[in-house]
């Protein structure tokens, strides 16, 4: 059986499209489905039913997807133990964060890994969402819930703090904003609630009771960005606002606390360039703890 095959066929299972499978390996469209097919004549089984809006497993795809996956574990395990006699730090690593942490934090602590490290590649995937290690979509993931299900190894990164903040130009243009009161007519930046991939983020109901306009952004990014403009108030991660001394925290006793968890599967974890990413983010953030919950 053609393992370049069954990898296509994984890639397919878990992207549920063989154009995302396409993409996500870097061939050509009409390459996959012809790798597809001929693996479905070599066993005599039809893998995946084909829809014009995506494809999906059929019990014998069900069971090869199992087999496969299986096999796949193995081979990354033996490659663990290989590329632990070697003295490079090569390969790639896929990390899957939060986009405050990682356009914030990450971008510029991994580009230094990355920068010192010829042979290694890091691809940061900082989106507001969730990532599935056992569909080997990150190597890494940081979540903002601690996983509960699963064969993961799950380890506390952090605590981080949140705090609500206007630019100094809106509140010279509105007023100042000492009570809860004050809030009122004013406009909420704040996060999609349709797009809300965790329970972490509920922390915007308390100001969305007292903020009836709002602006919502689906990144961290959006909803700073539109804060130190002057838009409006938001609540914000105070070691992103950190960096902008346009940006002035209010209300002191309006203040959140949340955790990030550092995530990898047993099948990679071991990997000499997964374990070295790990082992960078976690003494980077232990150094710059401070700036985390202020």
């Amino acid at each position: 059986m053609d393992w370049d095959r069954i990898r296509i066929f994984l890639a397919i299972a878990r992207s549920g499209q063989i154009l995302g499978a396409a993409r996500r390996l870097g061939l050509n469209h009409a390459t996959v489905g012809r790798q597809l097919t001929a693996l479905e004549t070599d066993l005599g089984a039809r893998l995946v039913e084909r829809h014009t809006n995506g494809s999906r497993l059929t019990a014998a795809g069900e069971a090869l997807l199992a087999a496969a996956e299986r096999a796949e574990s193995e081979f990354l395990r033996v490659g663990s133990r290989l590329a632990g006699i070697e003295e490079a730090i090569a390969g790639t690593v896929r990390v899957g964060t939060p986009d405050g942490l990682g356009n914030y934090f990450l971008a510029r602590e991994l580009g230094a890994l990355a920068a010192e490290h010829p042979e290694l590649v890091i691809q940061l995937v900082p989106l507001p969402r969730t990532f599935s290690l056992s569909r080997r979509e990150a190597d890494i993931a940081i979540t903002l819930d601690r996983p509960t299900q699963g064969r993961l190894i799950v380890k506390k990164l952090t605590d981080y703090s949140l705090s609500v903040y206007a630019a100094g130009s809106y509140l010279a243009r509105t007023g100042a904003v000492e009570r809860e009161e004050d809030l009122a007519g004013r406009l909420f930046v704040t996060h999609v609630d349709d797009l809300a991939y965790s329970r972490a983020l509920d922390y915007a109901a308390t100001l969305g009771r007292l903020m009836q306009r709002r602006f919502e952004c689906g990144s961290v990014v959006g909803q700073l960005e539109a804060v130190r403009a002057g838009h409006g108030i938001g609540i914000l991660h105070d070691y992103a606002a950190q960096p902008f001394p346009e940006l002035q925290r209010l209300l002191p006793s309006h203040r959140f606390r949340r955790s990030y968890w550092l995530v990898s599967h047993p099948d990679t974890h071991d990997t000499r360039r997964v374990r070295a990413v790990t082992a960078h983010i976690v003494a980077r953030v232990r150094a710059a703890r401070r700036t985390f919950v202020t």
